[in-house]
């Protein structure tokens, strides 16, 4: 039997499915004919018959999610967060099947809320005390919070659940933490979707939390239904940077922290973003952005809060369809981008043309403008003579 161990396990080493855990165990009696035979059937086993696995593997799945078990959900997201080229084919056939059914319901009235702001503004504590208001009213809410990733070693905190005791112990409420991965913001592109499997798995509110920098305010109101920024208290030259930004992409600006010693200072800094509306063009021509002040100490202005989202879809019902069909269309383009940036660095051929042209970006020899289009005209001769290559071979 030792040399029947010997040969199996050089077997293991060799085998394509030691990885996948496909391969026999040999001993107690079994034969290494058996682990042979599980190997052939595995290797040789049909295209159409591994579809069909997957197939009735993802129906499962998405018949756990709508049915509300929160494992399922988890699993049904990493699979559309995963970047393993197997995985991600599985995760279109899933997103596929969502859409096919989304549109035998029809456009679903979910609500979708973006919520940014800087560092400090207390946006964990905001979500946790809303959330809470939310399943009080018998919603069911899912929190997808983006941790701040390491640059350098892609790591996260994934902090987020600490941050919202209450919330996380809610049945109704479903917290999500991901890492940025180093996307401006923490948006990436996969957010958009995850938003969809919140929504087959039932949840009538869907809260996206960005880390509140630079664009991360554009991307996430690209996908969201009202985009709502969270300021501390606070005013001068720090607060005129980002004003104009901030003001531009909000459709509902919340002074936090409007209690105790802070109270002043929030309502002075409400007054001044007041002002500042008058000479800003609204993110909707149908809404006038409003300027709130919250407490999660007092609860004061969250009634207020939620009023105003009700106002704001009923000021934007006409516009409803045709703003979710226009974020479709941006995130497709967006796909597009990252694939095509995607192929050039997976080509060893375009790569190195383009690994050059980089290094020469950075010792200043060729400015940024004149290297992407000559990147863009290596890609676009690449294909003409991959074409070229694959009709000659026709011939």
């Amino acid at each position: 039997m030792r040399a029947a161990h010997v040969v199996v396990n050089f077997w293991r080493l060799r085998s394509p499915l030691a990885n996948n855990k496909l391969h026999c165990q040999v001993g107690q009696g079994r034969l290494i004919t058996n682990c042979a035979k599980c190997y052939c059937s595995q290797k040789f086993m049909r295209r159409e018959d591994v579809k069909g696995q997957n197939e009735g593997r993802l129906k499962r799945l998405l018949g756990r999610v709508q049915g509300g078990d929160r494992g399922s959900l988890a699993e049904a997201i990493t699979l559309v967060e995963t970047t393993h080229a197997g995985k991600k084919l599985m995760a279109k056939e899933m997103l596929e099947a969502i859409l096919i059914e989304n549109s035998k319901k029809g456009e679903t009235k979910s609500l979708r809320i973006g919520l940014s702001g800087p560092p400090g503004a207390g946006k964990s504590t905001f979500i946790e005390i809303f959330g809470k208001s939310l399943t009080k009213m018998g919603k069911k809410v899912a929190v997808l919070a983006v941790d701040p990733s390491s640059a350098t070693t892609g790591g996260s905190l994934l902090g987020d659940k600490t941050r919202m005791p209450e919330l996380t112990r809610d049945m109704n409420a479903y917290i999500r933490p991901s890492p940025a991965r180093g996307h401006l913001g923490g948006v990436t592109r996969s957010t958009n979707e995850v938003i969809l499997v919140c929504e087959y798995a039932g949840y009538d509110v869907i809260i996206v939390e960005t880390v509140g920098v630079g664009q991360s305010e554009y991307a996430v109101s690209n996908m969201v239904d009202i985009f709502v920024v969270l300021i501390p208290p606070g005013g001068g030259d720090e607060l005129q940077g980002v004003k104009r930004g901030i003001v531009e992409r909000a459709d509902i600006l919340l002074v936090t922290k409007c209690d105790g010693d802070l109270k002043n200072a929030a309502h002075r800094t409400q007054y001044e973003y007041q002002s500042s509306l008058k000479f800003m063009r609204p993110s909707n021509p149908n809404w006038k952005t409003k300027v709130l002040g919250v407490s999660a100490k007092t609860s004061e202005g969250f009634d207020e809060f939620w009023q105003e989202i009700l106002n704001y879809q009923k000021a934007t019902e006409e516009t409803f369809a045709s703003k979710r069909a226009h974020q479709r269309v941006i995130w497709t383009w967006t796909h597009v981008q990252d694939g095509l940036q995607q192929f050039i660095m997976e080509d060893l051929d375009l790569k190195s043309k383009t690994d050059q042209l980089i290094h020469q970006v950075e010792g200043g020899l060729v400015n940024p403008g004149t290297a992407a289009d000559k990147i863009i005209s290596f890609f676009t001769s690449h294909l003409v003579n991959n074409s070229n290559s694959n009709s000659d071979k026709i011939n």
